[in-house]
């Protein structure tokens, strides 16, 4: 059984506000999902965006060239297709156009099946207030689960 692959992109919980979450396929090369079920992919400075026949794409994703690929190896941050139904392209593109929302990917995971899915989440962007209290919050927590172990 091989391991199980979770890639996280952990800035996006404190930079943006998660307000819808989705998972969407990824249309992939060979080489590409071999270097992912060998974890070598990265999502942290990652986006999505429509082009102009309103498809989704996520840019800036790094997938890194697989070993033991020949000429037939990939480009690491190539823009990758995603595959959602129409009725929640067409919500997303109407969320990202009228509101300025904007969707970034959470997390890549290989599911049960042996499929690249990407989760992405329509968000906001946090003001720097907002990023403050998060980390007064983070910190508040850390402290009490300290006190805590002293008094267990």
């Amino acid at each position: 059984m091989q391991k199980k692959i979770n890639i996280l992109n952990r800035k996006a919980r404190f930079n943006y506000e998660i307000l819808d979450k989705y998972t969407a396929g990824i249309v992939l090369t060979g080489t590409e999902i071999k270097s992912i079920r060998s974890g070598k992919a990265s999502i942290a400075e990652s986006f999505c965006e429509f082009n102009d026949r309103g498809e989704l794409f996520v840019i800036n994703m790094t997938i890194e060239e697989y070993l033991y690929g020949t000429y037939y190896n990939h480009k690491p941050k190539a823009e990758r297709k995603l595959l959602l139904n129409k009725r929640e392209l067409k919500k997303l593109n109407k969320e990202v156009q009228n509101t300025g929302l904007t969707i970034v990917p959470l997390r890549l995971f290989i599911n049960e099946k042996g499929l690249a899915k990407i989760e992405i989440a329509l968000a906001k962007g946090k003001k720097l207030y907002d990023k403050r209290d998060t980390i007064k919050d983070r910190d508040n927590k850390r402290n009490l689960d300290r006190i805590k172990k002293i008094y267990k």
